[in-house]
């Protein structure tokens, strides 16, 4: 079975540490992911869009963190 499969079934949960891998290469690593609720995300809910977006808050408090980042672009981490 193909790896996309089994990523699409994968869920993430409020502070999950997942992986970084979108558009932004000088943000790929480890982060971890609650839903994002700024002013644009919420507006799309609202419209009835069910696309939810992330925002990734570096766990070290070493970068910037990132808003509004799309489900395709990050999958959860795998430790061990």
């Amino acid at each position: 079975m193909s790896d996309t499969l089994f990523r699409s079934a994968d869920l993430i949960e409020p502070y999950d540490l997942v992986v970084y891998a979108g558009s932004k290469a000088e943000f790929h690593g480890f982060y971890e992911a609650v839903p994002c609720f700024c002013r644009h995300c919420i507006h799309d809910f609202a419209r009835g869009r069910n696309d939810v977006r992330y925002e990734l808050v570096d766990p070290w408090g070493e970068s910037a963190q990132l808003r509004c980042v799309r489900r395709a672009s990050i999958r959860p981490a795998r430790l061990g």
